[in-house]
């Protein structure tokens, strides 16, 4: 597996988990996983530590905004944490099916409320690393379209910075050919307990695909 060792910067308001995935083929090749489906429909039933109730979702929410505001980063609009827009486009449409790596994330992040980050780890380079962006931008879709990252908590590699809470970057998604992935869980340090048990399920969700996974 490539290097997925991760520099954490202080950070009064963190408390992100980790996850390392070994598929057992590159993700083009597997075949579908009936937990993963079930997982991303709206109404699936995460595991009782892992549900919210109305207000500790709505509490979380807020968390999880003030920790992305905490580098002067504007959490709103289109640039809200993904794990808000999951919650829209299950309700309004449905998630799509995508590949294993991406269908855990999605269906682990639209149940939890913490948004999630996925990266393909062959596509990043150097040491990796999570802290505030002074300013810059990337690209995170294949049309072209760009996230300004001012003040905004991020995983960097050598080149800058690769994912965050809002949108990943295009470069280091995963594709068919992906073996090897790094996800991270942005969660606020007062959701320590709930952050825990959700990188649980994650894991074992990624398991009963077939993959390998270690939780950091």
């Amino acid at each position: 597996m490539p290097d997925s060792n991760v520099d954490v910067a202080d950070h009064p308001l963190l408390g992100c988990a980790l996850l390392t995935t070994r598929f057992r083929a590159p993700l083009g090749e597997l075949p579908a996983c009936a937990p993963l489906e079930a997982a991303l429909e709206p109404m699936a039933t995460p595991p009782a530590d892992v549900a919210l109730g109305v207000d500790a979702r709505e509490t979380l929410r807020k968390d999880v905004r003030d920790l992305l505001r905490h580098g002067g980063y504007r959490p709103t609009g289109r640039g809200k944490p993904s794990s808000e827009y999951l919650v829209r486009a299950a309700t309004e449409k449905g998630l799509p099916r995508i590949n294993h790596a991406v269908d855990a994330c999605n269906a682990v992040s639209l149940h939890s409320g913490l948004p999630i980050s996925v990266v393909d780890l062959a596509q990043t380079r150097g040491r990796l690393r999570i802290d505030v962006v002074d300013e810059g931008s990337y690209v995170f879709n294949a049309s072209g379209q760009e996230i300004r990252l001012d003040g905004l908590l991020c995983l960097f590699d050598d080149r800058g910075p690769i994912a965050n809470a809002v949108k990943d970057c295009h470069a280091t998604k995963t594709s068919p050919s992906t073996t090897d992935t790094l996800s991270v869980l942005w969660s606020p340090t007062a959701h320590a307990p709930h952050t825990a048990a959700t990188a649980r399920w994650y894991a074992s969700l990624l398991e009963q695909a077939g993959a390998t996974v270690t939780v950091h």
